[in-house]
């Protein structure tokens, strides 16, 4: 029996102008290309309770729904969360 990746639901939490959020799609990009997945950007600007929420914390880092990064997106950490 071989195994089959479960698909995750990734979400970067970007605002407009946010160099970090650049940094982030970028490192985003890099590691779910090679994994294999896709993911998401949502302008949280568009959203008052995702505003509300992360305002301060932009770029955040969704997987499944649980935030498990923000500011600066670490490939590694990224990569073996989606691996593991």
């Amino acid at each position: 029996m071989s195994s089959v990746q479960t698909p995750r639901e990734i979400k970067l939490l970007v605002r407009s102008g946010c160099h970090l959020c650049l940094a982030a799609a970028k490192t985003l990009d890099e590691v779910t290309s090679r994994l294999g997945y896709t993911w998401q950007s949502v302008d949280i600007d568009e959203d008052p309770e995702l505003l509300a929420q992360h305002s301060e914390e932009v770029p955040v880092l969704l997987v499944d729904g649980r935030v498990r990064d923000f500011w600066v997106i670490d490939a590694q950490r990224l990569e073996s969360l989606l691996a593991g």
